[in-house]
């Protein structure tokens, strides 16, 4: 036997090792199949979350509920877990980093607890921590916790700047985030939370638009995110101009990092603003609570061609034009804000945008205000994905909850399931049926037996494309804070195509 016969032996066994030797196949004769197999929907075999530090109060109290609803197909293996990841000084200066390092005990030193672990999926498990001092958390799961891992972070801050109710969904680490509805205003104090969940460091543009285009500033180039670490970076440190209404674009030049903006008001209160979802011609922006007092529309184009839109309310009794308020302009590179007032007016609502005429790609948010003079909370909904396949919200209670879906093309059918609590209970599920056009507050199923937070499934049946939304409420001091997470596709699986072997590619 030859060198070369060995040379090719020997690198189609390390070949197969590694990638199980899987090739599509070409058709050998004419008329043979022509086309690759359907792919098969198979569970992801490992989910990455990142939670921002909760709070800069010594008051505060967060809570956190981490939870993987049972996917079939997984097997019996995997683990899902949270730890401390250092933490960056407000100011970008790196103090303090060393502070939050995981040493292996940091985690339950400064929240006081340690954080959730998960025993089983379909049973949430919570933890929690109190100030200033709670760090930012880097979750991993994998095996049979991996496919639709969902962690939800809740703070409640007393008094102060902010005050009122935090919520957001830990996000997976990617490249791009925009978020409409950021602000440098005197009375806000906005922060970006950026946190590098990899062994390297990870480099950051953060690029801000206001409404006459891209703000100059240097100071937002090439910020270092070390490895493991979190860093909040006070948006006013990177212009001198104010700006009610911002638009956000954190750019990752290497590595990866999750984001969110935390928005804190002087005298509004404040709460977590997502991403928007990717950059779109049309936009859903689902659970605007029905007691809203005020609602602003903040909309950016990230090219240079203008977008028109036209403006509809999806109430429960279909879709409406909000009088005066009937189209859009959004200029080239410019962040637009609409003033909509009380728009739902005691009713269920989602706001639909759909180009006039040609689409031109848009991302845009909602800031909603509750409560009236000094009694007045915030809290933001961003344009988001639908549902999909399924769909899940963490930290749910006996009270204080509400599930708004929204069917805007096609009526749907949609089964929501509440799941184990993480004290006790037995998972409960319900059918709706969402009719086209409409927005529907469901008060979702609870748990026969209760005990602690639970979460929520929603998973749709037939019918059109549905998107969702959960609304949390505690009111305290008369003062009623919410908070709003959106359900996008949990991508708990992915599209595998079906592969052959084919040993010919070593003849080639």
């Amino acid at each position: 036997m030859n060198r070369t016969t060995l040379s090719l032996i020997a690198g189609a066994t390390a070949l197969a090792a590694v990638t199980g030797f899987a090739a599509l196949s070409a058709p050998d004769t004419p008329g043979a199949e022509s086309t690759v197999k359907a792919a098969a929907q198979l569970p992801v075999e490992r989910t990455s979350l990142l939670c921002p530090a909760p709070s800069m109060s010594d008051i505060a109290e967060t809570s956190y509920t981490s939870f993987t609803p049972v996917t079939k197909g997984t097997g019996s293996g995997g683990k899902a877990e949270l730890r401390a990841a250092a933490q960056e000084s407000a100011d970008g200066s790196g103090a303090g980093g060393d502070k939050g390092k995981d040493d292996g005990q940091s985690g339950e030193r400064k929240t006081g607890k340690s954080m959730p672990t998960s025993k089983e999926p379909g049973k949430p498990v919570t933890g929690d921590s109190s100030g200033a001092e709670s760090p930012a958390l880097v979750g991993t799961a994998d095996g049979r916790f991996a496919p639709g891992w969902t962690v939800q972070q809740t703070t409640e801050v007393a008094a102060g700047t902010g005050r009122g109710l935090q919520g957001v969904n830990c996000t997976a680490p990617d490249t791009s985030f925009w978020f409409a509805g950021a602000s440098t205003a005197a009375d806000r104090t906005d922060y970006v939370h950026l946190t590098n969940p990899d062994d390297s460091a990870a480099v950051v543009d953060i690029e801000l638009y206001g409404k006459d285009g891209a703000l100059q500033s240097t100071v937002g180039e090439g910020i270092t995110v070390q490895p493991h670490s979190s860093e909040p970076v006070l948006l006013s440190t990177l212009t001198d101009e104010e700006q009610t209404n911002l638009t956000v674009h954190v750019n990752v030049r290497s590595g990866r990092v999750g984001a969110a903006v935390q928005a804190l008001d002087d005298k509004l209160g404040g709460d977590w603003l997502a991403a928007s979802t990717d950059p779109s011609g049309s936009l859903v922006l689902p659970g605007i609570p029905k007691d809203a007092t005020s609602v602003r529309l903040v909309a950016f184009t990230p090219g240079d061609a203008d977008a028109d839109l036209k403006l509809r309310l999806a109430s429960p009794s279909g879709l409406i034009t909000p009088a005066g308020n009937e189209t859009v302009h959004v200029k080239g590179g410019m962040t637009t804000a609409v003033d909509l007032g009380d728009v739902t007016r005691g009713e269920a609502g989602s706001l639909v945008l759909t180009p006039t005429d040609r689409s031109v790609p848009v991302v845009a948010a909602l800031r909603v205000v509750r409560g009236k003079g000094d009694k007045q909370e915030t809290a933001f909904i961003p344009a988001t994905r639908p549902v999909g396949t399924r769909a899940t919200s963490a930290d749910n209670s006996a009270k204080g909850s509400t599930l708004s879906l929204i069917a805007p093309d096609r009526a749907a059918t949609v089964e929501v399931t509440a799941s184990a609590g993480s004290e006790g209970g037995t998972p409960v599920s319900k059918t709706y049926t969402i009719k086209a056009g409409t927005t529907q507050d469901i008060e979702p199923p609870v748990p026969g037996g209760l005990k602690g937070r639970y979460a929520l499934t929603v998973e749709p049946k037939s019918g059109g494309p549905v998107y969702g939304a959960r609304t949390l409420t505690a009111t305290e001091g008369g003062v009623p804070g919410f908070t709003v997470q959106t359900l996008p596709d949990d991508r708990g699986t992915v599209a595998v195509p079906e592969a052959d072997e084919d040993l010919s590619v070593l003849q080639k």
